[in-house]
């Protein structure tokens, strides 16, 4: 009896015993907290967004182990914020994150306090040095929950490969005056090391280590505080100088173009963001703190955007691949702390706008609304009639470079062509015919995104595409204008010019030829002595990735072209489209009979050109190079590469052309303003 009493005892000590342990005993191994909440207290105020694009809501008695958990250095339990290059985003953004969003909003007059420490544990170990998000992470913002969505604030942190020491800065966003937020920049201040402006010379060329910087594992402190419409920044470290800064958020510095300050001019202005600031800035919208892992090192091609696209390895999306070689951000908070005024409202429209938005599909009649005005034919010989709420991954889609959404067209250098062509293209063919009398207008705002890597030096066609065309419907269905883009291998700058070619004389069409004229850098003549032997690269060219526009106008039978581009003179060309200028054979130019006459294309054309014949415009990605023995036609057959027609092979291995528009308009001719 006495052992039966001794052993109920023992188990109603051990009950009670288990009863009494919190769930904070029990949640600890090895001296690691597993949850957030139990080290940070304040996770029921923030929404949590992971590096997989998902909105996980509030993180109280939350753990992911992928993105989102506890770690223990021996001294202090923290909270880890981790995030890959690549994986899905959230929003609009280029970057993946694992970042806290703050579940109210609050305008610059009310008052606000955020502050943390915490210590970056790892950033992207490979990039692009020249592309200055590179190697960095934003640890600390404020977003606006209204307007354009711009940020006032984002903290960093930034570390080269090599170096020991980072370099920590905060970058203030300007709340761009208009409806167009694509102009919008960041002027950047550096704390401990340098800003954002400084980069390598090239992909792989760092600039010296800084002298004051932060380690990797080195701690730091924030504190924002946000009062009256003023923001006030204080940034601590143990063994660095103490930096104090204040910024107005309802009075902006920056409403005129005068104002830009010599650091955006540098690093901006370049790539086209040129805007200028609401004069209120920010004043009037709803502000949010967020806080975490928001890696700045992606994956995406620097052609798209040479300051937030890095170039990084991203293994295809596979994060285990990317957390195993160091590809990922990570960052540990060791304590933070939030204050918002009782007037905070709900920041719901936020979420509601934001989340699951990365994974929509926005088609490109979304972006570019005149394609009820056209169809189109795709680089595998698919046939379009109805382009509205259409999309194809592999040839037509939409993409966002960091700042504004484009139509892409993609193809390769060999799939299916048209019944007269021996290239492919993923390209618009207006619906409407008109004769030249009649007339017609097209624009186009691009940026040629790839040309083919390979092919024939000496063939005036390889690595190029044609982005408009005036096309005849008629007759010969020979084309008045091509407008080409064409960069030689190696080159850094690409020749954009256009054709003009003739409306044979006569039934015979195969002693037609293209007279090429140049805009900027060089006219298709300019060919290479050997397959493999390149031409100069032209001093005032068009890099890939560097926007230009064109306008063809047709008023009367007479073409109007116009041309533009930021940094390059403007250009201006007319062209009767009525009276031939080649009737004769002693009218064919110098420069036709280097390059067309050798190939038995030696003929005249009509004396009243393209007078009385059906035309109608196209745009996108014709690929004007193609894998075609050069000993057939050393002007059109390039002799590149195509991998027996595997398109997938092709993209991978750079054989395709792809261009990007922003905008594009079509309509009547119009009188000249000149």
């Amino acid at each position: 009896m006495a052992k039966q009493i001794c052993v109920s005892l023992i188990l109603l000590i051990l009950f009670f015993s288990c009863k009494n342990t919190t769930k904070k005993d029990i949640n600890k191994t090895d001296n690691i907290v597993r949850y957030a909440n139990d080290i940070i207290p304040f996770f029921q105020h923030w929404n949590l967004i992971l590096g997989d694009g998902s909105n996980a809501g509030q993180a109280v008695n939350f753990e992911n182990k992928n993105f989102f958990f506890t770690a223990n250095d021996d001294k202090n339990n923290w909270v880890v914020f981790k995030t890959p290059n690549a994986g899905n985003t959230h929003g609009t953004s280029n970057n993946t994150r694992t970042e806290l969003a703050q579940l109210k909003k609050w305008t610059p007059m009310s008052e606000a306090k955020m502050n943390a420490t915490l210590k970056v544990m790892n950033v992207a170990t490979t990039g692009d040095a020249s592309v200055a998000s590179t190697f960095s992470v934003v640890v600390g913002q404020i977003h606006s929950a209204d307007g354009h969505e711009n940020e006032p604030l984002k903290i960093f942190y930034k570390k080269f490969p090599g170096h020991t020491r980072g370099s920590v800065f905060w970058n203030y966003e300007i709340n761009t005056f208009g409806d167009d937020n694509s102009k919008r920049w960041d002027y950047s201040y550096p704390i401990w090391g340098y800003d954002f402006s400084d980069v390598g010379t090239n992909k792989n060329s760092y600039p010296p280590e800084p002298e004051d910087g932060i380690a990797l594992g080195e701690e730091f402190s924030y504190e924002v505080e946000v009062k009256d419409g003023i923001m006030n920044l204080t940034f601590t470290s143990e063994g660095h100088e103490t930096k104090r800064f204040t910024k107005n958020l309802i009075s902006s510095q920056y409403s005129t173009r005068s104002k830009i300050p010599e650091q955006v001019k540098n690093l901006f202005v370049p790539i086209g963001q040129d805007g200028v600031e609401r004069e209120k800035a920010y004043t009037d919208e709803g502000l949010f703190f967020k806080l975490g892992s928001y890696n700045q090192t992606n994956g995406k091609d620097p052609k798209v955007n040479k300051v937030w696209c890095s170039g990084a390895e991203t293994h295809g999306g596979d994060i285990q691949k990317q957390y195993s070689d160091g590809n990922y951000a990570e960052v540990w908070f060791k304590s933070a702390t939030v204050e918002i005024s009782d007037d905070a409202i709900s920041n719901a429209g936020y979420f509601t706008a934001n989340d699951g938005l990365s994974s929509k599909t926005v088609y490109p009649s979304e972006v570019i609304p005149f394609m009820d005005k056209f169809k189109m034919l795709m680089g595998d010989g698919t046939n379009v009639d109805d382009l509205i709420d259409f999309e194809n991954k592999d040839f037509f889609y939409t993409e966002i470079d960091g700042t504004r959404r484009w139509v892409v067209y993609k193809t390769p250098n060999s799939g299916v062509t048209s019944k007269n062509s021996s290239n492919t293209r993923t390209e618009l063919h207006e619906k409407r015919e008109w004769t030249p009398e009649q007339g017609g207008k097209l624009s186009g705002t691009c940026k040629v995104m790839q040309v083919s890597v390979s092919g024939d030096a000496r063939v005036a066609a390889s690595y190029s595409t044609v982005v408009g065309q005036i096309h005849s419907g008629e007759g010969h269905e020979n084309e008045p204008l091509k407008i080409f883009y064409k960069k030689f291998p190696n080159h850094a700058k690409g020749s954009v010019f256009w054709n003009y070619e003739i409306n044979t004389e006569g039934d015979d069409n195969s002693g037609r030829w293209d007279y090429s004229t140049a805009v900027w850098g060089n006219d298709m003549s300019v060919v290479g002595k050997s397959k493999d032997d390149f031409p100069s690269e032209p001093e005032d060219g068009i890099e890939l990735g560097e926007e230009f526009s064109y306008e063809v106008n047709v008023y009367k039978g007479v073409m109007y072209l116009t041309f533009k581009s930021e940094g390059h003179k403007t250009k201006t060309f007319t062209k009767n489209l009525l009276k031939s200028e080649y009737v004769n054979k002693s009218d064919i130019p110098a420069q036709v009979q280097k390059i067309f006459v050798p190939i038995g294309q030696d003929g005249v054309e009509r004396a009243n050109a393209y007078g009385g014949e059906l035309n109608y415009f196209k745009q996108g990605a014709y690929n004007q190079t193609n894998g075609k023995d050069p000993k057939k036609n050393m002007v059109w057959c390039a002799g590149a590469e195509t991998y027996g027609g595997d398109i997938a092979k092709q993209y991978e291995n750079g054989c395709y052309t792809e261009v990007w528009f922003r905008e594009a308009t079509i309509g009547v001719g119009t009188k000249p303003n000149n």
